[in-house]
Formats: C-alpha cells, sequence, structure tokens
C-alpha cells in the first residue's frame, strides 16, 4: 500500500534547459502549470499525453492533484521535465512504483543537449560548401 510521510511531496526533474518542480498531494485530479491548466499550458495533444503518462501507469490519474513551476526551454523539453519529476514523486509517494516507471524509462535523465555552433560554419556539424576553384 502507498506508504506516505508527508501531505506534500516535491521533486525536480529535467530536460534540455528546462527545469520542472513538481509537488503532488492528494486530491481530484487537479492540475495545474505555472497557475495555468495543464491543457492551456501544453495545448499539444502529444506534450499532453507524455505528462500524464506516469500517472497512466501507475493508476493514479484521479486521486492526486499535480502542481507545476517549470521554466527555461521549449515545451517539449519542458513537458518531459515534468514527467520525469512526476514519476520522481510517484516514487517518493509509493516505491512500489519504481519498476513501471523505471522500465518506461521515465526515471532515466535524458543527457541530450543542444551541440554548440562552430566558428566557420553555419551550424553546429554542417560546413560551408567546398569550392575547389
Amino acid at each position: 500500500m502507498a506508504v506516505e510521510s508527508q501531505e506534500t511531496i516535491q521533486t525536480v526533474g529535467r530536460r534540455k534547459r528546462s527545469i520542472a518542480r513538481v509537488l503532488i498531494s492528494r486530491g481530484t485530479g487537479q492540475w495545474t502549470v505555472n497557475g495555468r491548466q495543464m491543457d492551456d499550458y501544453f495545448p499539444r495533444p502529444t506534450h499532453q499525453i507524455r505528462v500524464v503518462e506516469p500517472l497512466k501507469v501507475t493508476g493514479l490519474e484521479a486521486s492526486l492533484d499535480v502542481t507545476v513551476r517549470v521554466r527555461g526551454g521549449g515545451l517539449t523539453g519542458q513537458s518531459d521535465a515534468v514527467r520525469m519529476g512526476l514519476a520522481r514523486a510517484l516514487v517518493q509517494h509509493d516505491e512500489e512504483h519504481r519498476p513501471a516507471l523505471r522500465e518506461r524509462g521515465m526515471l532515466t535523465r535524458d543527457a541530450r543537449q543542444v551541440e554548440r555552433k562552430k566558428p566557420g560554419q553555419p551550424k553546429a556539424r554542417k560546413r560551408f560548401q567546398f569550392s575547389k576553384r
């Protein structure tokens, strides 16, 4: 059964340049992202599906309220940061959820970052066209 030591659990999730602070508490499934509704903040269905995925895997969609403060990066990075923070919070809520979340890769930090642009090149890896004459 769920082992809960506190009323509210706070965790951090990161992806690219985004950092999300996720707070979960007992409730009715309400979502707040930076003071707005989740479907208002993340208008794309793909982002919404990705953000809610940890709750669907554990079956706790309707029993927890989620409050998120996220900053930095774009919507894709932010949605993945929220997903990771929520997965970490669910593990703190109940350790029995760890194998299911780990199996789907929700507890692993995606370390990929944008490669910097190099001088003398138009982009990070692209080169200017070679001209023999």
